[in-house]
């Protein structure tokens, strides 16, 4: 059967149930199931279910729901509320501070709670009616927002990069190491362009009255709320860069002292305990579907020799590697904006990664690239995540072609900054040439 006719009928077939709405788990693992049905007969099935055990009892799996359990119990303690609070505090004389406060607390807290949805929900929640009371320019504020939460699925500890490390065959703590470069880079290049857009129009965002600010004692004071987030985040992080502990083993450390942080600040309970382990359950069940489903699709796919038949067209491109390269992440940043990055990375990694070392890239490199990438497509539009996110917690009578227009400046903000990845390699691979 010839490959190319089974590329175009796969994945064909795969768009035109997006198209109609399926699930991607289903969508995918329909296709492979049929396809490989008529290709190999019932031996297909235990193969199958072979494979599909083989990745999911992967030990760097388990990272994942501890993970997810510990941004899910920082995230219900409060500790969007006090950083916020001292951030803006801190930034009062600046024209702007409160959306830079926004950008730089989502920032910390996708560090502490690394899920997009629940920092660009509790950022919107707090800063939104701030920024509102205070005159800041809407679109300003929703972007701020958006920007600053997407960057939930890149900053460490990432399920994003957990995901991606697997998939790519590489380390993920030298995945960790390497996408703290851009991810901070990035998080400085929004916090850079609220602060010059608001300072050549200072009616975008004005700078905190006089009467608004609290004295340097009582600043210092606020601190003590997110002392504790803070010092769990950089044990769990820094036991992963240090080699003391792996992700897996981190994680699980990260998870109970979750439980710790929310008992001394007198948050924990049954009923949050309870929530927690609910919103767990569904992010990672979510997250095995999709497994399920484009472990299939790839094994289907792989077998036809589809990846060889795809590394061997960007190969015969009469072009440089970093055209071919270019293609690669235009092809990526299509893809993000019609299908969510968890099915990106499953259904390209296995294909693009050869291509990237065949070219002679590093492939740590290029998977942060990726990552960069992804990052971006939660963004843009019409399919963007942080987008619905947004459309959730905006006053009503927001406009879906608002937040649309409020977003755009800061996508060309994050191409900006993968084009600075692209052209620098050393901000993604310094630190892990260092460790």
């Amino acid at each position: 059967m010839d490959v190319g006719l089974m590329t175009l009928i796969m994945f064909g077939g795969l768009f035109l149930f997006l198209a109609l709405k399926v699930p991607l788990a289903f969508a995918t693992g329909a296709i492979a199931l049929i396809t490989g049905y008529i290709i190999m007969g019932a031996r297909i099935f235990p193969i199958f279910s072979s494979s599909v055990y083989d990745i999911v009892t992967t030990y760097v799996y388990v990272a994942l729901p501890m993970f997810i359990f510990m941004g899910s119990v920082l995230e219900r303690s409060g500790i969007s509320d006090d950083l916020y609070e001292v951030i803006y505090q801190w930034l009062a004389p600046v024209r702007g501070s409160l959306a830079i406060a926004t950008v730089a607390g989502a920032t910390i807290l996708s560090a502490m709670i690394g899920n997009m949805g629940a920092v660009v929900v509790s950022m919107g929640v707090i800063a939104f009616p701030a920024m509102q009371a205070r005159g800041y320019d809407n679109k300003l504020t929703m972007g701020s927002i958006m920007a600053g939460g997407s960057l939930g699925i890149l900053i460490p500890p990432s399920v994003l990069l957990i995901i991606l490390g697997l998939w790519a065959g590489i380390s993920v703590r030298a995945l960790f190491l390497a996408a703290i470069g851009p991810g901070f880079l990035l998080a400085f290049l929004h916090a850079a362009y609220v602060f010059v857009r608001c300072n050549i129009n200072p009616e975008l965002g004005p700078a905190l009255s006089k009467e608004e600010r609290v004295p340097i004692i009582e600043k210092v004071k606020k601190l003590k709320g997110v002392i504790l987030p803070f010092a769990l985040i950089a044990f769990v992080m820094g036991s992963i860069i240090l080699g003391i502990a792996s992700p897996t083993e981190a994680s699980g450390m990260g998870a109970f002292g979750s439980l710790v942080c929310a008992a001394i600040h007198r948050r924990l309970n049954w009923q949050m305990i309870r929530e927690v382990c609910l919103a767990t359950l569904r992010l990672s069940a979510m997250i095995m579907w999709i497994s399920f489903g484009a472990i299939m699709f790839v094994y289907v796919y792989n077998y036809l020799g589809g990846v060889e038949f795809v590394t061997n067209l960007m190969l015969a491109i009469p072009a440089e590697p970093w055209v071919v390269l270019i293609i690669m992440m235009v092809i990526i940043l299509l893809l993000g904006m019609i299908i969510e990055w968890i099915g990106i990375i499953m259904l390209v990694t296995p294909i693009f990664v050869p291509i990237a070392q065949e070219l002679g890239f590093d492939p740590l490199w290029f998977a942060t690239l990726m990552a960069v990438n992804l990052q971006m497509d939660v963004l843009t539009p019409p399919f963007g995540y942080a987008l619905f996110y947004m459309k959730g917690v905006a006053p009503k009578g927001t406009m879906t072609i608002d937040i649309y227009r409020a977003a755009i400046p800061f996508v060309f903000i994050q191409l900006l900054c993968l084009i600075l990845v692209m052209a620098f390699p050393k901000i993604a691979t310094w630190l892990p040439s260092i460790f």
